[in-house]
């Protein structure tokens, strides 16, 4: 396993404070302590290669998790190995190994070219002149954004800088790459060209990927396995493709009428989730799916009939409104 992951904690300690002068001199003597469980006790672990979805709502634990790993943050408790290292003994061989992007933060020199922020990196990550080379000029190309290379970064779109991010994070090939909201704002045109690259590049390269993302998308298009973490604690690790059947006790049944039926009728055969006369989609518990589907077929005039799981999306939503519950 290259990640490896036990019981991990982070707690955070702040203080209460009320409005007004009054409590902030009361605060000067006496101030109430209160703690933070931002992760609770996760564990999970990683195959060399894989590409996860490390996923959950604001506030969730993704990031301190994404941080305890990088090294960035000290754990208030269990342990992690990552690339075979403990990230926050944060030794140099395990610095050289990894890279982190995050969406929202940026390691570029904003008044400079990205050329020049890129030709750091390679003198702080020892990269030969022949790598470095080699490197810049295959990952701009495949980025399509040589031309910008001597562009300050304050000129640039979000896109494009985003693209000159993760070259920046590969100047070194790092072995883990751990993604924090990489598509965060970009158009949909670039979160594709982000994707293709993410996908790409883990083919070629064999490099592990966390990536954390709120647009089902990413997730879809590059993960055949999904970590959710809610609450601080993980309620699911498995496949994606199966979120759906482990999680939610319906089946959902598309249908298609030889004529209009009123919404009415067909609601007495499933909840409605969606209806426009000639056609419905009906929720339905799976315990009873064979024999509502044959009511339906007998009662309705139909035309066209398809059973389809609910979507992904919609049982993370489920997973979320649980609180952290395991399924």
């Amino acid at each position: 396993m290259i990640v490896q992951v036990e019981n991990l904690r982070k707690n955070y300690d702040y203080y209460q404070k009320d409005q007004g002068l009054k409590n902030s001199l009361k605060n000067i003597i006496r101030r109430k302590k209160l703690v933070k469980e931002a992760v609770k006790d996760i564990s999970f672990s990683m195959e060399e290669g894989e590409v996860v979805g490390f996923i959950g709502p604001n506030g969730a634990g993704k990031t301190t998790t994404l941080k305890m790993l990088s090294g960035i943050l000290f754990p208030t408790g269990g342990s992690a190995v990552v690339g075979g290292y403990v990230p926050w003994e944060r030794k140099k061989r395990f610095k050289m190994s990894f890279s982190i992007v995050m969406g929202q933060k940026t390691q570029l020199n904003w008044d400079l070219p990205a050329i020049e922020s890129f030709n750091l990196n390679k003198h702080i990550y020892e990269v030969s002149d022949a790598d470095y080379k080699r490197t810049v000029g295959e990952l701009t190309e495949t980025l399509d954004v040589g031309p910008l290379l001597k562009t300050q970064v304050r000129r640039l779109s979000l896109g494009e800088r985003m693209k000159m991010e993760l070259i920046a994070a590969l100047i070194h090939r790092p072995k883990i790459i751990f993604l924090d909201e990489p598509t965060i704002g970009l158009d949909m045109v670039s979160q594709k060209n982000i994707r293709e690259f993410i996908r790409q590049y883990n083919r070629q390269t064999g490099a592990t990927v966390i990536l954390t993302s709120h647009y089902m998308n990413d997730i879809e298009s590059l993960c055949k396995r999904a970590v959710i973490i809610n609450d601080g604690q993980i309620a699911y690790d498995g496949g994606l493709a199966a979120i759906s059947d482990t999680v939610s006790a319906s089946k959902l049944i598309k249908v298609r009428f030889l004529e209009t039926v009123p919404e009415s009728q067909a609601a007495q055969y499933g909840a409605v989730k969606e209806y426009d006369g000639l056609s419905a989609v009906l929720e339905v518990p799976k315990e009873v799916l064979k024999e509502r589907s044959k009511e339906i077929l007998d009662g309705l005039p139909v035309m066209d009939f398809n059973i389809t799981d609910t979507s992904i999306e919609d049982a993370i939503s489920l997973i979320y409104a649980k609180g952290g519950d395991a399924p």
